[in-house]
């Protein structure tokens, strides 16, 4: 017994299997594409009439009855059904109920290869402007937060080791760095996204005289897909946003790791407010930042979807695979994903409260301006290597007394360098550190000022 309903049942004789009619249909994901599916075949309708190859009472029924279907969409009132396989099947059936052989007519000059390219092509690419928008209310976040504390100062770590201060404004602003080259690549892949597949059809292109970029126009791609064989088989477009993604959660991941070490006790640089933590059901005193750690954990997740998708695209030959249908979990997830995290974040960063003492105290602890001495005796005439030297040795010294070489007299000083005068203790101070950096991308004060500003004028915010 034939199941008409499929739009492909004639060549069979007997119905799906039950098991493999579960097991293939994708309609209970990929129904969140529905709004950009009926988009994509309004734009292919008005093509069709215009060519000449539907009539326009065809396309006003289509139009009409694609406009009901949507607004079932939204009112949650569309029936969907695992029968119809997926969200193509579940639309052009309701909508040939609603109107007839007109509704039979719009699959005219297309496939479902060619069609579903195309709705994840829109679907993402609408994802990636929401994206990029949310990347920039998080730049903007850490801009306020970076000019707050542009004279913050807090120790720079190589190896977790204290190596020299900085600003917490000029680390927040490494951050800013990542995000900026993260829109940037997401900029970029929009482009290759934005290509139209439709009118490809199955894969090798139709024998009806399309109009493929008047299509492209009306639904905003840049340009069509060249090759009707690519155009329904490739998903660079996905797995390149997704190796983006992954990179854009690996920058936030290492945030993360930094806000879980620096709100711990024995940093205590910072508070993470309330509402982004939870307690502990046995421990009564604990405050886990468990928003941080699911960040830092979500980035494995985000890292898996993208070998998913490359693993998935390794030994396909062209043109389509049903192996294809699997592209789509991953990639939902990888953008629901980084919008939950970027919104969290966002605001998270605002609510942080900072200990700038806990931060000055342990540039302290590390005998963080060592380089500054050296730089101090270079300035006098001393070979960077006998200086490094000769601080090393006033380094095992202070060590050895348990104070800071700044609290080492100007005495013991000389006794490593003759070359030291009493101006040394302007360098040894953190602030005198900072302050002499002041070339662009260094940490004095007034460069992370002026980085900000430039930051706040590429935004488009001065």
């Amino acid at each position: 017994m034939q199941d008409k309903s499929k739009g492909w049942s004639g060549r069979f004789s007997e119905p799906v299997d039950a098991l493999v009619k579960r097991y293939t249909a994708s309609v209970a994901f990929d129904k969140r594409l529905a709004e950009f599916d009926i988009q994509g075949s309004l734009a292919h309708a008005s093509m069709l009439a215009a060519q000449g190859i539907i009539s326009k009472e065809d396309l006003a029924a289509i139009e009409r009855g694609l406009a009901e279907i949507l607004q079932e969409i939204r009112s949650g009132r569309f029936e969907w059904s695992i029968d119809l396989e997926d969200v193509h099947l579940n639309i052009e059936k309701r909508l040939t109920d609603k109107v007839g052989d007109a509704g039979k007519r719009l699959h005219t000059g297309r496939s479902r290869n060619d069609q579903v390219a195309t709705d994840v092509r829109l679907w993402l690419r609408t994802a990636v402007d929401d994206i990029l928008g949310l990347i920039r209310r998080l730049q903007l976040t850490l801009l306020d937060l970076a000019e707050q504390h542009a004279d913050t100062v807090m120790p720079g770590y190589t190896h977790l080791q204290v190596a020299q201060p900085v600003t917490f404004g000029h680390h927040l602003m490494a951050y800013f760095e990542m995000l900026k080259r993260d829109a940037e690549r997401l900029t970029d892949c929009r482009r290759r996204i934005n290509r139209l597949p439709l009118g490809a059809t199955a894969l090798a292109g139709s024998s009806f005289p399309l109009d493929r970029e008047s299509v492209a126009r009306s639904l905003g791609f840049e340009g069509v897909c060249e090759n009707s064989l690519d155009a329904v088989s490739d998903r660079d477009f996905a797995i390149e946003f997704t190796a983006a993604a992954a990179l854009l959660m690996t920058h936030l991941s290492r945030l993360s790791e930094e806000l879980i070490l620096w709100s711990s006790p024995r940093f205590g640089f910072i508070s993470i407010a309330d509402r982004y933590c939870t307690g502990s059901s046995i421990m009564p005193q604990k405050k886990n930042p468990d928003v941080p750690e699911l960040v830092r954990g979500k980035t494995g997740r985000i890292n898996g979807h993208l070998v998913a998708l490359l693993t998935l695209m390794k030994g396909q030959p062209l043109a389509y695979n049903k192996d294809n249908q699997e592209d789509k979990e991953p990639l939902f997830d990888t953008v629901d994903t980084l919008v939950d995290t970027l919104t969290l974040y966002a605001d998270l960063m605002r609510g942080i409260q900072v200990n700038k003492a806990a931060m000055r105290q342990a540039v302290l602890e590390g005998f963080a301006t060592a380089t500054d001495l050296a730089d101090y005796l270079v300035k006098k005439g001393l070979p960077f290597r006998d200086a490094h030297e000769a601080v090393a040795r006033a380094v095992r010294h202070a060590e050895a007394k348990g104070c800071d070489l700044s609290d080492l007299s100007l005495e013991e000083l000389r006794a490593f360098c003759a070359l030291v005068d009493a101006d040394v203790y302007g360098v040894l101070t953190p602030e005198g550190s900072l302050a002499s950096r002041r070339h662009i991308g260094g940490t004095a004060p007034e460069q992370v000022r002026a980085a900000i500003a430039r930051a706040r004028k590429a935004l488009g915010c001065d």
